[in-house]
């Protein structure tokens, strides 16, 4: 049975929130580099200059975005795996490291409704665990910032919605996020699951490498549907107009019960941080 020690966990992580931060993915890169191409005018300006940011974040150590964003992180362990300590401990550990010796904005506040004070730390991060085959650890990090956060949303249909009614949620939360989200938008769709796994979904779509399309063809027709309208809204990057609203539309799904169909559109900015590790 392979064995992996927290120590390894904990620098792992500390390392992953680190080059998070301040390397944009390279696939969120290609992708901004061919809607620069696309584009004209204004902007074409500004993906540029998002392009420059990226440039310049990585070469000199300075965050992609001043919110560094809340740690979510998905924990795949493979069934022959063993470890020495406390895997959950040794994961938040790994954030808090990070965000300290990586100089990151600590955003998170203790209680979120009344007194909100910071924990100095920005744990504890989201940990979403689950197990595979095998004998590694997967390691998948997103840093969430607020803004688009904030623009997402979940709603419950009726069993016998027309699949119109679903497509016009998804290209309404993105209208309706426009500029506060920071486009152009990476969007995750969760389809299916219950209330909360709808929204898990969507969060771990937003991991997938974009232009990566879901496997079923059905949904990678729709993916490629809704990326096509949503680009139509002409918010455009930074919300001045254009033909780059979003750079990616990712849905995963999972059986429901027959008398639900929960949908959720976690919204992403094109500073779509997300890095994945094995161990």
């Amino acid at each position: 049975m392979k064995k992996i020690s927290s120590a390894q966990i904990i620098k792992t992580v500390k390392e992953m929130c680190i080059s998070a931060a301040h390397n944009l993915p390279a696939d969120v890169l290609k992708t901004l580099k061919s809607s620069a191409r696309k584009e004209n005018g204004r902007a074409a300006k500004i993906l540029k200059l998002c392009l420059k940011n990226a440039e310049i974040a990585s070469k000199e150590m300075i965050p992609l975005c001043q919110d560094t964003g809340t740690a979510v992180i998905f924990a795949e362990i493979g069934e022959g795996l063993h470890f020495k300590g406390n895997l959950e401990d040794a994961l938040q550990e790994g954030v808090r490291q990070g965000y300290r010796e990586g100089y990151l904005r600590k955003s998170t506040v203790a209680d979120p409704l009344f007194d909100r004070v910071n924990t100095q730390d920005n744990c504890p991060a989201v940990i979403h665990i689950c197990f595979s085959k095998g004998d590694k650890l997967k390691l998948t990090l997103l840093l969430k910032g607020a803004g688009a956060e904030n623009t997402s949303a979940l709603k419950m249909f009726n069993p016998c919605s027309a699949a119109d009614e679903i497509k016009n949620f998804i290209i309404d939360t993105a209208k309706k996020a426009s500029s506060k989200a920071c486009p152009p938008f990476v969007i995750g769709v969760g389809i299916g699951g219950n209330f909360e796994q709808c929204a898990l979904l969507a969060k771990k779509a937003l991991a997938r490498t974009c232009g990566i399309y879901n496997k079923d063809k059905r949904y990678a027709a729709l993916e490629k549907e809704l990326l096509k309208r949503v680009n139509a809204l002409n918010i455009g990057p930074q919300g001045l107009g254009g033909k780059t609203t979003a750079l990616s539309v990712n849905i995963e799904f999972a059986p429901c019960h027959m008398a639900s169909l929960p949908v959720a559109v976690n919204m992403g900015c094109h500073s779509s941080r997300h890095i994945t590790r094995v161990l």
